[in-house]
């Protein structure tokens, strides 16, 4: 843990940022082109469209022929970054994923868009198991962004795997927590080591930074690993913060806690006999229903409070009154805009 990482920083709000990125990084890279499944505008990928039109491909809704001509370009020596929502990712197209694009190990990145309860569309528009089923997918490589620097840099970590690659993608508006890119497989370092040891990612990792906060303010010692890279998930650091740490684990995700940041780290801990109590938080082996995600932040305890609580349970500390209130985005709230065509 002895590793200088990127610093926090106090959070300011942007939109688009995926818009912005993906134009800029294309710039100097000939070899990437951008599919789209019949989500351009929502998949933030039109200022793309707009700037290289020779290099964008319109596939309609038919997500597994979309994967198959990746696969096919990714042959002919190009780059695709396929764009589209994650559940029409995953769960319609995963064959095609599998034998056109992991088995030959092409470098194909899918961004996939709509994680966990980020979308108020239910159950057929939110993506809460797609870590578990990708993270088990040989040769894919899984990344996650958690704010506006993740989303930055993510597409540069992405195009340097030689492999495929998923990309856990946040759109419209989103905090700016952390000064420095994303980097493959390390985990930034959000404080010191201490008595219970937190590891967010995603959304989570705001809402974890509030709760250790309000934590630290009244005397419990807890250290914070924001996680970006979930496979490979072998970052040393979270290895020696696993093992620091006294009175046990919290992890927070969105995302079920079947499959995704908990079951890594149970699995991590497990391998190397470290004894701590772990307590997984993210949804419970259950759907999500259509609501704000202000709602469902605190209806299935990913929030700063939940996340204050776990924590405070296991330091044998006083319950801290962290909030919930997720309506101001000064105040850490989660706020995003919502494209009108769509959910």
């Amino acid at each position: 843990m002895t590793e200088t990482m990127p610093p926090v920083r106090e959070a300011i709000w942007r939109s688009r940022v995926h818009a912005e990125s993906l134009v800029r990084f294309g710039a100097d890279k000939p070899d990437v082109v951008v599919l789209s499944g019949d989500l351009t505008s929502s998949t933030e990928a039109d200022g793309f469209k707009a700037a290289y039109p020779d290099r964008f491909f319109t596939m309609g809704m038919a997500e597994q022929n979309m994967m198959s001509v990746a696969g096919g370009l990714a042959r002919e020596g190009l780059t695709p970054f396929v764009h589209t929502f994650a559940v029409f990712m995953y769960r319609r197209a995963l064959d095609q994923i599998e034998m056109s694009i992991a088995y030959p190990n092409l470098p194909v990145k899918i961004v996939g868009f709509l994680p966990g309860i980020t979308t108020p569309g239910g159950v057929s528009h939110q993506a809460i198991n797609d870590l578990a089923v990708l993270r088990s997918v040989p040769n894919m490589t899984v990344l996650e962004c958690g704010d506006a620097a993740d989303v930055e840099s993510i597409l540069d970590v992405a195009y340097g795997v030689d492999g495929p690659v998923y990309l856990r993608m946040l759109r419209g508006s989103m905090p700016e927590l952390f000064d420095g890119p994303m980097l493959l497989g390390q985990a930034r370092q959000l404080g010191p080591v201490g008595d219970v040891l937190l590891l967010t990612s995603g959304i989570c990792t705001g809402e974890g930074m509030r709760a250790v906060e309000a934590l630290r303010a009244v005397g419990v010692e807890v250290g914070h690993l924001h996680i970006s890279t979930l496979k490979p998930f072998d970052d040393p650091r979270v290895l020696d913060a696993l093992s620091a740490n006294a009175l046990g684990v919290v992890t927070a995700e969105n995302h079920t806690i079947i499959g995704g940041l908990g079951s890594a780290v149970a699995e991590l801990m497990a391998e190397n006999g470290i004894g701590r109590k772990l307590v997984r938080l993210g949804l419970q082996d259950t759907y999500a229903h259509g609501a704000s995600e202000a709602y469902l932040v605190r209806e299935y305890g990913l929030g700063a409070q939940a996340i204050a609580d776990a924590i405070g349970g296991l330091a044998g500390a006083e319950r801290v009154d962290v909030g919930d209130d997720m309506g101001d985005a000064s105040a850490g709230a989660i706020v995003r805009d919502t494209p009108d065509e769509d959910l």
